[in-house]
């Protein structure tokens, strides 16, 4: 139902910093129709080429500042993702990516009167290279 709000098209790319890559990020929209608090976005899982990419390894961030990780996500009440606001999804990797890959992102989002999970997945082949 959401697939078309996650993974923004042309959004993913290596992350340097102080000169070193240290994995790639996407950028994605919300899976529902209006902002939600950070608390209430449920795991985003992301697969390169069909390999599930660790927890410990996934960094959000609404602003591109302030970076959380997803067991930091579960408490964050006061800082809210809205609607038509890109997020940022992070992997940790050292090196980034070098070639084509396969990368699929999965956003849930969960809210106060929907009684399920809202979740979007988009899978693009990416060239890193």
């Amino acid at each position: 139902m959401f697939d078309e709000n996650v993974f923004i098209k042309g959004s993913a790319r290596n992350v340097v910093e102080n000169g070193k890559t240290i994995g790639f990020q996407m950028k994605t929209h919300i899976t529902y129709y209006r902002g939600i608090p950070l608390s209430m976005v449920r795991k985003p899982h992301v697969w390169i080429d069909g390999q599930e990419v660790a927890e410990e390894n996934i960094r959000f961030s609404v602003d591109e500042e302030e970076w959380f990780t997803l067991e930091e996500m579960r408490t964050v009440a006061d800082l809210k993702w809205e609607y038509g606001q890109p997020a940022t999804v992070r992997v940790l990797m050292d090196g980034g990516l070098k070639v084509k890959h396969k990368i699929k992102l999965n956003i849930v989002t969960v809210t106060a009167y929907i009684p399920v999970p809202l979740s979007g997945f988009k899978e693009y082949e990416v060239d890193f290279g």
